[in-house]
Parts: C-alpha cells; structure tokens; sequence
C-alpha cells in the first residue's frame, strides 16, 4: 500500500496523556490514515522518526496574530515552537466588527496594548471587512501557515454599540446599546468564531490613558454577553478574560460563575503570587466547584518567569528619567548603540547618571541575563540575576548592566521577572488539572518581550529538567487539553482519522535559541523572535511547515469555524 507520507520509527506521545509507544504513522488527504506497524508499506515521503517522538501538533490558546497574520502568514514565532493552530483575538482586542469609522482607533487600541505600530496594522492588513465572519474571509485569504481559531473581541463591539464612552469608568450600555452588543456577538459566533474576549486589566489602555472598552463592564453587561456566546456558539462556546484580579477579584469569580453556569467554557489568564502557596490552595478549590456537574472553568499560565527584556534594543531601566540613556537608546541601531558604549567617557556618563537615578538597584534582583549560550540561560535555580553578579564581582549593579551590554555587543539581553517569579507556586498551579502552561502572547508586546517559545520551555526546561511534568501529560495539556476546552473537531490527539497536525521533535536535544531583534515588521518596526533547535517536522494538514526548523514554502493552515458544542 502507497501513503503520501509515513513518519516511521518514532514513539507516538499522542497528545491524551497516555504512556507513548512505538508506532508508525501514515499520512493521506490531510488526515492520520493508520497508525501501527508500516513495514513493507510504501510513501512519496518518509520521515525517520528513530529516536524521536512523535506528538500532536501544539493549540496555543493565547496569541494576539490578528494583526501579524497580514504580513507574516508564516505566523511566527509560534511555528518555531511546534504550534500547528492559533487562537486570536484575545483579552477583547479584535479587529471586527467594525465600521470603516473605527478602523484607525482598533489599530491604535492594539497598539497601545500589544505595542505594534498602528500604521504597521493598517497598511498590513486589507481592512475589506465589517462583520466577524467576514474577518475570518479576510485571514483565509491570507493562506496562513497554521491553523487559526478566532474570539470575537469586547473592545470592537463595545466601541460599535457606545463610542467613545464605551471607555468611560462608571458609563454601562443602556438597553439598547447593550442589545446592539448581544446581537454584534451573537452573529459573529454564528458566522465562525469560537467565542468572545474581553479585558478587565487595568493596565490595558488606549492612547489617551482610558482603559480598554469592555474594562468596566458591569456582570449586568457580561453576563447578557455570556448569554449571546451561548445562543450563538451553543454550549461549550468560550468566554476568555484577562481579568482584575487587584481589585475587583470577588468580581471577576461571580463573572467566571455566571459563565460557568450558563454553559460557557470559561478561560482566563492566571498565575500565582510571591507569598504563601501563592493562591494555589483557593484556585484548586475553586476549579472543582467550578467543574462539577458539567460546568467548564480552565486557565492558562505562563511557563517562565518573565515581562520585559532589557538590553539595547528597545527597553532600557533609565529612558524614562535619564537624558544620557534616552540618547543612548534614540540612536537609531543596536550596533550605533554598541558603538556609542565603546566610548570610554559616554560609558562612564552613563553608568555614572544610572547609579546617580537608582531604579536599577531596586529591581537587579528581578533581572536574570540570558547569557550568549545557545540556549538562554533561564536561572531557575535563581543563582545568577543581576544583583547577585554584581555582589559577585564587587561592583555596583549599573556597571555590571553596562560590561555586559558592552561585552557582548548588545546581544544578550536581561528578563526580567514581573511576574511567576516564585517558582515553586507557579508549577504546582501549573499542575492544577485546569492549567495549560502555556501564555506566549505571539504577536503581541512585540519589542518589549516574547514569550512564544513557550511550548519548548515547557517541554526541555520544566519537563525534560525539571520534572514538573511527565512528558505523556506536558504533550496533553498543549494539545489534547487545549483542543477540548476550544471545542476542535478531531484535532488534538493523534487518531486514525484526525486531521494529520503533528510534531516529530527530538526530544533529547529540544532547546529554545536565544532571542534575536530584528526589524521585519511594516514600516522598519521591530520585534523580537526566538527560533528553536530539536523540531524535525511540523506539519499541519498533512503538509510539511517546518523542517529542521527552518520553513517551508507550505502555507496550509485553516480558519476553524466549526466547533464540538453540547
């Protein structure tokens, strides 16, 4: 028997958190046509899997690729990291609905909140569409390399129903506006979107300093939400949050209850704090009343320590109050910047103005240098942030910043820790049955930070090193966990006749590469990417994306409209 393509040798990790085993798998149509012993059979492409495992491709339940997607159908850097499908239009900022007199103020709101330059978002994208499903249109237009999964967003519903105070505190829709905004989210699930997204985090604000629409939503407005999701979307349909857990967190659970009890699948961001267990102990009891008789509550969380990373490319601790480090860092390139450091008397202005202005000493404890290793050196075992370097060495905190900076040419680059911090809290809430440890925020803070080698910190730093995780329950909670809280139809697992969306990694030698800077985006705009080491094939509807970690000329992703609902 003839197959387009045979993965064969490898051990089947097949995404149910099963133990893994050796089988081949063969390939047909875009879908798993057998899984088992392949000897003798024969294919147009056979990929030796021996000493690899062979896993399901990655749902990652927490991108912001809307707008990228336009310019970068490749969707990196997710596609690095073994992602075969994207879910989109998170914590409320979507691109539709709108009418052609919101087009600017949504790339602007994305801009202010994910950092991509509006003028990138609205010369990258066709902007030919006003209702959701025909977004959606839009993006298959596009070809895209993965599979795209779209939430339709609080902020352009809102802004439609209200305007302009749909951003003010205390300003909730009246009867109409709110059944103007029912009826936007009831017809763009029913058109194709998997859900709805909304933002309560208080620092998620537009240009002029006012907070997200959708950030003061009363349950009132929420809960008529819920109720529109479940009437278009069926049961099951999701209602994603990123939420004001500071102030407002009793609030933020009688939403999540609400939701639950209306049949909503429930997802929002969370994460643990410093002192005692960190809230694990209240969030498992609360996951289990939260799951019982059929109600649906998970969360997502990040899978590393980190917020920002400092060094010469865009973020640096003094811009902010400091006029030699605001020159430094408005010269126009890394390497202008370098050069600028080599200067003996501007690099003693400069460490003489950072000690003098003082922030860099009370968050050196927070930042942790990558190193200029292969591999970034994450400091789990937490011996080597800044501060503890710098006591190390004798010097004070600013002058070790600016060796470093200096000694390697401006390409290592500090994370710093604002949040998961404590480790020991963040991986037993990551074991919590609701958890998927993985927030990468593709596409979104794209000069400040990336987080989008979150698959492959999850399975060679916590899994493989760590042991927070076995590997059979790591590949689940990336794939066959995800699949089901979005409601994918066979997608997720690895089954004779699912869609063929598959990983073979060598799981010994997986590593996520060190962050690189580079101007990519319209209009010179820069971002952060970080490529991956170990990832012999993804593939995604039967067709190779990435091989040895580098593309392929494939784009056969699809936008999934159609979803398993009660």
């Amino acid at each position: 028997m003839s197959h387009e393509m045979i993965i064969s040798g490898g051990t089947v990790v097949d995404g149910s958190g099963a133990d893994g085993f050796k089988a081949d798998v063969a390939i047909d149509n875009g879908k798993i046509s057998r899984i088992g012993d392949l000897t003798g059979e024969q294919a147009a492409k056979t990929i030796d899997a021996t000493d690899r495992i062979v896993t399901p491709g990655f749902v990652d339940l927490h991108t912001h690729l809307d707008a990228q997607v336009g310019w970068d159908p490749q969707m990196s850097s997710s596609s690095y990291h073994g992602v075969t499908t994207a879910l989109i239009g998170n914590c409320g900022v979507t691109f539709a609905p709108v009418t052609k007199k919101n087009h600017r103020y949504l790339a602007e709101l994305m801009e202010a909140v994910e950092d991509i330059a509006a003028d990138a978002i609205m010369d990258g994208l066709p902007w030919n569409w006003e209702s959701y499903g025909e977004y959606l249109d839009c993006i298959e237009t596009l070809n895209p390399a993965l599979n795209v999964v779209g939430l339709v967003g609080h902020s352009a519903v809102r802004l439609e129903a209200m305007g302009d105070k749909s951003m003010d505190e205390g300003v909730q829709p009246d009867d109409k506006e709110l059944e103007h905004i029912t009826q936007m989210v009831k017809q763009s699930l029913e058109e194709g979107a998997v859900g709805f997204s909304t933002s309560r985090f208080l620092q998620h604000t537009v240009p002029d300093g006012r907070c997200t629409p959708g950030t003061w939503a009363d349950l009132r407005e929420t809960q008529a939400i819920q109720r529109a999701v479940i009437e278009g979307g069926g049961t099951g349909a999701l209602f994603q949050s990123a939420n004001d857990m500071a102030t407002r967190f009793e609030t933020e659970k009688e939403m999540f209850r609400q939701g639950t009890e209306l049949g909503c699948q429930v997802l929002f961001s969370g994460g643990t704090g410093p002192r005692g267990d960190g809230g694990v102990s209240h969030w498992r009891d609360f996951f289990e009343e939260q799951n019982e008789g059929g109600k649906r509550l998970a969360s997502i969380c990040h899978t590393r320590p980190s917020g920002a990373f400092f060094g010469l490319a865009q973020l640096s601790p003094f811009t902010r109050t400091c006029d030699s480090w605001k020159e430094l860092m408005a010269l126009p390139t890394i390497a202008d910047r370098v050069d600028a450091l080599r200067n003996e008397n501007t690099r003693k202005k400069l460490i003489s103005d950072g000690i003098a202005e003082g922030s860099l000493k009370d968050i050196a404890h927070m930042l942790h240098p990558f190193g200029l290793g292969d591999t970034p050196d994450l400091d789990l075992y937490k011996k080597a942030n800044l501060g503890q370097l710098a006591e190390e060495a004798g010097k004070d905190v600013v002058e070790v910043y600016v060796e470093r900076l200096l000694a390697s040419e401006g390409k290592e680059f500090f994370n710093f820790w604002a949040f998961g911090g404590n480790l020991e809290n963040q991986w037993n809430y990551m074991r919590l049955p609701q958890v998927v440890p993985m927030l990468g925020d593709a596409g979104a803070h794209v000069g400040i930070f990336t987080d989008t080698d979150s698959p492959t910190i999850l399975l060679s730093e916590l899994t493989r090193k760590h042991g927070v995780y076995t590997l059979p329950e790591a590949v689940h909670r990336i794939s066959g966990k995800s699949a089901e809280i979005l409601g994918l139809k066979e997608r997720g697992m690895l089954k004779e006749g699912w869609h063929a969306d598959i990983n073979v990694i060598d799981y010994e030698n997986l590593r996520s590469c060190q962050p690189e800077y580079v101007n990519d985006l319209p209009h010179n705009g820069g971002r952060y990417i970080v490529k991956s080491k170990g990832y012999d094939a993804t593939i995604v509807g039967g067709k190779v994306v990435i091989e040895n970690c580098e593309y392929t000329d494939a784009r056969p992703g699809s936008v999934i409209r159609e979803f398993i609902r009660g």
